[in-house]
């Protein structure tokens, strides 16, 4: 099923911290939610982290469109938090998902 390319986009997204980097990495993911949470193609931005795995966070996005996602990575802003980020990260994997219904999903 291919899709339009206004279709909503989701995204979950594994980011493995350096030992002892978690802390630090979740500050800056939480820094990047409120970079592009009042976007308004942002209709969701979650960092989580995992009680068994310390340096794992996983990031749960939701945007009206991939373009509303992929603009967002071209603010300085948010490329200047990337930046700043990449030591802390250890390894990075991401799954992109195109949402299809259920609760908590803007109609």
């Amino acid at each position: 099923m291919e899709g339009s390319s206004m279709e909503r986009f989701a995204m979950y997204g594994k980011v493995i911290a350096k030992p002892g980097q978690r802390d630090a990495l979740v500050q800056a993911l939480l820094e990047a939610a409120r970079l592009v949470g009042p976007l308004p193609g942002c209709e969701l931005y979650i960092v989580n982290t995992v009680p068994t795995e310390p340096d794992t966070v996983w990031v749960t996005e939701l945007w009206k469109s991939q373009a509303d996602h992929d603009a967002s990575v071209t603010l300085e802003s948010v490329k200047s938090l990337i930046a700043r980020t990449r030591p802390l990260i250890a390894g990075f994997d991401s799954i992109r998902l195109v949402p299809v219904g259920g609760k908590g999903l803007p109609g």
